[in-house]
């Protein structure tokens, strides 16, 4: 029914219901009705007739825009819940053309708060900011592209802010966001003065298809480790060692960082050496390297320790299986586990670990079933005896091997568990801990148990080859400690090498102090009218009237030689650090950086070599690295688009953080699935 010649009235009393906010109320006579302020109807306005039918109105409205009724009546529902209201929501016609929102006045119900409003100022839509939050909610998270087409997300949005259109090209929106976030990190790479150290790693897919995986592992300026994702590159099924290399450089080139490359570490010990010696061969102009190369080919340490825990477990195969066996048996039903637990009381066994199976792609679930199970060996040596269905019981010699082995990959497991725990992961920290396994493999290769002993040596020339190639460079590393410098190599080495300590020892010696020399005339170019690094002289090669800038050649070139083998010699002489649990090797250097000049250029570039390029998330897995289905399907520039920016985005939200050394990082860099093998 239409009512014409009404005219506005005052209300007689407060209209309290949120939806009067999208009514007017008027009078015709002495019946009131109300008018829609999106499509003009008009429905009964009597206080009588209530305000159910406003509200259903306003659900079917199809003038009035999609702020969601819902929510207004949420909000008045927590009003009388003592909870936030929403005092006055305003949105006329001509402000949503021009997407700009009327101010909203918020209002806490709260004793110290109450009657204080709370004005949230004047709010504008911004298309093209929400729809680039939106690629970087998607590039952070991993969400799959298609979500912006799924039905339930553009409801969602819809209901959430109707002005939003979504774009179903996100594709480019997260290219674009990848390539500002890119000339951030190129932008801050090239303003360092360390050093890059080169993290290669090499992923599959469940397709079998084969990605390189490129990080560069930096300390900045402010000390603090770095870690960015570079390329993560789709490879040529048919490639061979000399592409790999091509690649690896072609990559340096195009973020033309080649020239600061000091290491790389290669994932596994059976990369050819070629690669390395390749890519020094093309970067091969003024960079710091040990005659023997150590220093630029290292090897991943979290996966020589994965390949002999694999022999331990292979070794253990059946045994691991009777166990398997053996705990299912007891837990098939509640009447065969209540007896194996009067047995387990009668012969004085009082664990707290109950039996459980382990997860065969997770080692670190495998020792402890192992573990578990040793707990209770008497008791299942007298089930045996008591329960002629228990057919998989182990012999005395078996029992042996699991205790044996089991020892050793607890020791295994607490060092990776150390490694891998340390949010901040110098190079420094790695030596103590595979000295201390050399020592223990030494001493199993001695066992009187030739099954024992044979799988020690198989543990060991695996070992070899990792220390062979590495040994160098965690000895440097640890030297500049100042709470071991060379002493640790002193202590260490004798218990490794016995008679020959002393000549190894004297490799290690000539090998730091040869580093040193390269960086001391390397760094010659520094100076050229420049002041020494953490100098307190300025520079004054742009001042024109200065006469004396040969005067500071000269001194720079007479003084050069005995003040950088005393940086060096100072150190080693100075009484060590004492040990404590809080101490923070970087925050040492960079309060020492004055002290030693030239040494803490060479300490910024060391100790940032990634030693381990296993994440902690994985440290413990059986399998392979396969990236994810999802990932796996996308075209090869958008796969490295969304995995680099992923981790340049994540390490952005992780900084804050950054000093706590012992804390984890929370989020993986790269999707990825674990393969057993």
């Amino acid at each position: 029914m239409e009512i014409s010649n009404e005219s506005a009235i005052k209300k007689p009393k407060r209209l309290t219901s949120v939806v009067w906010n999208h009514f007017e109320r008027v009078r015709k006579a002495d019946i009131c009705y109300a008018v829609c302020i999106h499509c003009n109807k008009r429905l009964s306005g009597s206080s009588n007739s209530g305000t159910t039918h406003l509200r259903n109105h306003l659900m079917r409205c199809l003038k009035r825009s999609n702020y969601d009724v819902s929510q207004l009546l949420a909000a008045k529902r927590r009003k009388k819940e003592g909870g936030l209201s929403l005092t006055a929501i305003n949105y006329d016609e001509g402000q949503r053309k021009e997407e700009n929102i009327k101010p909203t006045i918020l209002k806490f119900d709260q004793e110290q708060k109450k009657d204080e409003p709370i004005n949230l100022g004047s709010i504008r839509f911004d298309q093209e900011r929400s729809r680039l939050d939106l690629a970087r909610m998607i590039i952070l998270h991993g969400y799959p592209l298609a979500m912006v087409n799924h039905v339930g997300f553009k409801v969602f949005v819809k209901d959430l802010q109707p002005l939003f259109e979504v774009n179903s090209a996100i594709e480019l929106d997260c290219m674009e966001i990848y390539g500002k976030e890119k000339q951030k990190v190129y932008e801050v790479m090239s303003r360092s003065h360390g050093r890059i150290n080169l993290a290669v790693d090499m992923w599959t897919s469940p397709e079998q298809a084969e990605y390189l995986c490129l990080t560069a592992h930096y300390i900045d300026e402010d000390w603090k480790l770095q870690k960015k994702i570079l390329n993560f590159v789709s490879l040529d099924p048919s490639h061979t060692e000399d592409m790999l290399s091509e690649v690896i450089i072609k990559c340096l080139m195009e973020w033309e960082v080649g020239h600061k490359l000091f290491s790389m570490t290669f994932h596994d010990c059976a990369t050819n050496d070629d690669v390395a010696l390749r890519v020094k061969e093309h970067f091969s102009q003024d960079r710091p390297l040990l005659s023997s190369g150590q220093l630029l080919d290292v090897r991943c340490v979290g996966h020589v320790l994965n390949l002999i825990v694999q022999d331990c477990i292979e070794a253990l195969r059946e045994v691991t299986h009777k166990i398997r066996e053996s705990v299912r048996y007891v837990k098939t039903s509640q009447a065969t586990l209540g007896k194996f637990n009067e047995i387990a009381q009668q012969v004085g066994i009082n664990s707290q670990q109950n039996l459980f199976l382990d997860c065969p792609t997770q080692w670190n679930s495998t020792y402890l079933m192992l573990d578990t199970v040793l707990e209770y060996k008497g008791a299942f040596s007298l089930l045996q005896e008591h329960d002629p269905g228990y057919t998989v019981a182990l012999s005395d010699t078996e029992w042996e091997w699991a205790s044996s082995i089991t020892s050793y990959m607890k020791l295994l497991l607490e060092i990776i568990a150390v490694l891998s725990g340390n949010k901040c992961p110098t190079a420094n920290i790695y030596f103590p801990e595979i000295c201390d396994i050399h020592i223990q493999l030494i001493e199993w290769c001695k066992s009187p148990d030739d099954f024992i002993s044979s799988l020690a040596l198989k543990m060991k020339a695996k070992f070899d080859k990792y220390w062979s190639k590495c040994s160098l460079a965690l000895a440097v590393a640890v030297i500049l400690d100042p709470r071991f410098k060379m002493k640790l190599v002193e202590y260490y080495y004798p218990q490794i090498y016995g008679t020959d300590a002393a000549d190894r020892i004297k490799d290690v010696s000539d090998g730091i102090k040869e580093l040193f020399n390269v960086y001391c005339s390397t760094s010659a170019s520094l100076h050229q009218g420049v002041a020494l690094p953490g100098s307190s002289l300025p520079s004054t090669s742009n001042d024109s009237r200065d006469r004396l800038k040969g005067f500071d050649k000269f001194i720079h070139e007479t003084s050069q030689n005995q003040n950088i083998v005393s940086d060096l010699d100072k150190y080693l002489e100075e009484p060590v650090f004492p040990r404590n649990c809080d101490f923070h090797i970087l925050n040492w250097w960079r309060v020492q950086k004055p002290r030693y000049p030239i040494l803490s250029m060479m300490v910024r570039d060391v100790l940032g070599i990634p030693m381990s390029t296993v994440a902690p998330e994985v440290v413990f897995s059986t399998g392979a690295r396969v990236l994810d289905h999802y990932r796996s399907s996308l075209n090869p520039d958008t796969r490295q688009a969304l995995i680099c920016t992923q981790d340049w985005l994540q390490t952005g939200l992780e900084e804050p953080n950054q000093s706590s050394p012992h804390q984890s990082s929370p989020h993986p860099a790269i999707p990825l699935a674990i393969e057993a093998n």
